[in-house]
């Protein structure tokens, strides 16, 4: 078996296209999404990441700007920004790139936001929402996989479906969306004995280590899904995942790719969550 792959970039471009279209027609109702994205550092990931969301929002024609800020700013200024940000009427989502200087409590800030702008999904309104089964905005890498899997028309309900990794920003809310679409989920962690009993066991295995090629072919079941979180750049420069490509496609029936698979559907769905807010859909009183 060679398995089919899940082609992430360009799913990506055709959402894109779609909302491209829905924003153009909220323009016609006097209605101009808008995403703030405040970063504090000056990280180059983080800068590469928050100067992609800005190229990604031009292209859909929701408005964008970037909020620099140096990693000398207390956490009380980045406080006073948000809630700034907060009472602007022009702004519809507020993003703070993560990961923040020591200094400054990240919980505190992400608390700190709207949960009516807050498009990356993390604020604990929209997290307990989430795991209520309640409409709200959801994390957006998570958001991005389930809507992969719907996309491709794979099945979730009645699947077993096995996450490595328990982060609060990919890890625990997956396994939660998975649950809510009724599959069985198990999660696995560092700390987790005998691995491989459990994701041989898997028909959807989703993988968000952070450790270069720690799954193979050997550690799946036969016609699994596959879906790579992890991005890691490898000593030539080459970027690889969490999952050895070449070995689980042997075995699986669908697989994400690394570049071009999750990593475009998370900011899509960044972009989503920004019109949401836009229309003012979260269900929390906009």
């Amino acid at each position: 078996m060679t398995a089919d792959v899940i082609d992430g970039k360009a799913l990506a471009h055709k959402l894109r296209g779609e909302m491209t279209r829905e924003v153009s027609q909220l323009k016609d109702q006097a209605i101009f999404p808008h995403l703030t994205v405040i970063i504090v550092g000056d990280d180059p990931a983080s800068k590469s990441y928050v100067n992609g969301k800005k190229k990604a929002s031009a292209e859909t024609g929701i408005s964008s700007d970037i909020i620099e800020m140096p990693s000398s700013t207390s956490e009380d200024k980045l406080l006073e920004k948000i809630y700034e940000l907060n009472s602007d009427k022009t702004v519809h989502g507020i993003l703070v790139q993560l990961p923040l200087p020591v200094h400054i409590h990240e919980q505190r800030i992400i608390e700190a936001i709207n949960p009516d702008k807050d498009v990356d999904g993390f604020h604990p309104i929209n997290i307990g929402k989430m795991m209520t089964g309640n409409d709200t905005f959801l994390p957006c890498t998570p958001y991005g996989i389930i809507t992969m899997l719907h996309s491709y028309g794979i099945q979730l309900e009645g699947k077993h479906a096995v996450v490595i990794g328990r982060s609060n920003i990919v890890g625990k809310p997956v396994g939660q969306l998975l649950l809510n679409e009724h599959a069985t989920v198990t999660y696995c962690h560092s700390k987790t004995s005998y691995l491989t009993s459990f994701t041989a066991d898997a028909d959807i295995l989703i993988v968000a280590v952070g450790k270069p090629n720690v799954i193979r072919s050997e550690h799946i079941k036969q016609g699994a899904v596959i879906i790579d979180v992890g991005i890691n750049r490898l000593n030539d420069g080459t970027l690889t995942g969490d999952v050895d490509f070449e070995s689980a496609a042997e075995k699986a029936s669908y697989i994400t790719p690394v570049p071009k698979g999750v990593g475009p559907m998370t900011i899509t769905m960044l972009l989503s969550n920004t019109i949401k807010a836009a229309k003012g859909l979260s269900y929390l009183g906009g």
